[in-house]
């Protein structure tokens, strides 16, 4: 079925074709300058004037498609003089490509991350730097694979009650006398569903980590994630910096896998 416009709209929409594609409606030697004029689109009936109301055989009509319809509507529906398209201008977080296999990670985990992590990661692959199926149970063994590296990392635990969390940390892991990383550092858990804790802004306690025990959040005497020497045991409580739940199900777990991943430049 066709949808009526009057041939004041046809007239306007002419004009239309002819300030944005006047090869296609007047002959170029005679072509003029076109006149400014608001390029809003109105699809469907005019608004008619007080002489048409009062006669209403005054409005003369156009039929059209209603393929010209969705045409005239893809054309008109912004204003090029006053704003941008919709989908510009907006940054949208796009599924990080990881270049191994992970045994921790699907694409709903990835999802649900991407939409957290700092936009200085976003575009890029993520490359596997430690993993306890690959490399064996060694926190020795994570800082050295680490060394060498100046790019964020994310830790990806998970535990004997197969519950997936972590950390994302602004800095690669390593030993260090002093707490370091940045605000962009956060605590994330899927147990059951995702979470992410973001820095409270309470103290700047993000990681730490010696040759016995890596260490993510603090204060108050407990640690939001820490984890032992051998990759084996680990420990989750509230902690200031991050505000978070413990993690797991429970304050104490046994890590069955663990994976550390960093930014592919």
């Amino acid at each position: 079925m066709g949808v009526a416009y009057s041939v004041g709209e046809v007239d306007h929409l002419y004009t239309f074709f002819v300030q944005w594609s006047p090869d296609m409606c007047t002959n170029k030697s005679n072509a003029k300058k076109p006149p400014h004029f608001d390029n809003r689109c109105h699809v469907g009936k005019k608004g008619p004037s007080s002489q048409q109301l009062s006669n209403p055989a005054a409005t003369n009509w156009a039929i059209i498609t209603g393929k010209d319809t969705k045409r005239r509507l893809s054309l008109c529906s912004w204003d090029s003089e006053t704003e941008e398209p919709e989908y510009q201008g907006k940054v949208h977080n796009v599924l990080p490509v990881l270049s191994d296999y992970s045994e921790l990670l699907d694409d709903r985990h990835l999802i649900s991350l991407a939409s957290h992590m700092p936009d200085r990661t976003q575009g890029y692959g993520w490359q596997l730097v430690y993993s306890t199926a690959v490399h064996g149970s060694s926190l020795k063994t994570l800082y050295r694979n680490m060394a060498g590296l100046d790019s964020p990392v994310l830790l990806v635990v998970k535990d004997m009650q197969r519950k997936v969390f972590g950390a994302f940390s602004s800095d690669p892991f390593r030993v260090s006398k002093y707490c370091y990383g940045t605000g962009e550092t956060f605590l994330f858990t899927f147990n059951p569903d995702f979470q992410a804790y973001k820095w409270s802004g309470e103290n700047s306690y993000f990681v730490s980590g010696n040759m016995e025990s890596l260490h993510l959040g603090g204060g108050g005497g407990e640690f939001g994630l820490w984890i032992d020497a051998d990759l084996y045991r680990g420990s989750s409580f509230s902690c200031p910096t991050f505000h978070n739940a413990p993690l797991s199900t429970q304050t104490d777990f046994i890590i069955q896998d663990l994976e550390v991943w960093t930014v592919r430049n």
